[in-house]
C-alpha cells in the first residue's frame, strides 16, 4: 500500500509518500515544498495543489495521512491553514483516496510512545523506524513522515 503524508503548510509543506509491502515500510519519496512569501496566498495555494497532486498521480498513492493543525493566536494563519487542509481534502476525494488526520499527540504517541515528545525526540524516533536516504533540511518533512508512520501503526492495530 502507498501513502501520501503531508504536514500542512503554505510556507513550507512537509510532503512524504511511503509504501508498505510484506510488512516493511519504506519511504519512497520525502520533501519539504515551498512558496514564495511575496506571491500572494490564492497563488501559493494553487502551487502547493499542483504539486502534491503531481506526486499523487506519480506515485499511484491509495490514501492522503493529513497532520491535524491547532491554533492559539494567529487567526490569519490559521484560516490560511485551514484553506489548506480544504485544498487537500478535495485532492483526496477528487482522487478517490482513502483520507486520514490524526493530531501531533497522536503522531508523537505513535511514533515516540510519548505524546508529549519535542521535535528532536520525533525526528530521532523517525530516523530509527525508517530508513532515510537524504538530508533532511526542514521537520516538516519528518513530520510528514511521522504522520505516515502513524498511519501505518495504527491500521496494524485496527487489524
Amino acid at each position: 500500500m502507498k501513502i501520501i503524508s503531508i504536514d500542512p503548510g503554505y510556507e513550507r509543506m512537509g510532503v512524504a509518500v511511503l509504501e508498505k509491502k510484506d510488512g516493511v515500510e519504506k519511504l519512497l519519496f520525502s520533501e519539504t515544498l515551498q512558496t514564495d512569501p511575496k506571491k500572494i496566498f490564492p497563488e501559493r495555494l494553487f502551487e502547493l495543489a499542483e504539486e502534491v497532486e503531481k506526486i499523487i498521480k506519480k506515485f499511484k498513492v491509495e490514501v492522503l495521512v493529513l497532520e491535524k493543525v491547532f491554533f492559539n493566536k494567529n487567526t490569519k494563519t490559521s484560516g490560511n491553514i485551514s484553506e489548506i487542509k480544504g485544498v487537500l481534502t478535495y485532492l483526496a476525494f477528487s482522487n478517490k483516496l482513502d483520507f486520514f488526520e490524526y493530531t501531533p499527540l497522536e503522531i508523537k504517541t505513535a511514533v515516540c510512545g510519548y505524546g508529549r515528545a519535542d521535535k528532536k525526540q520525533v525526528i530521532f524516533m523517525v530516523e530509527k523506524l525508517i530508513k532515510i536516504e537524504k538530508k533532511i533540511k526542514y521537520d516538516d518533512e519528518y513530520d510528514a513522515v511521522a504522520c505516515g508512520l502513524t498511519f501505518f501503526a495504527r491500521e496494524k492495530i485496527k487489524k
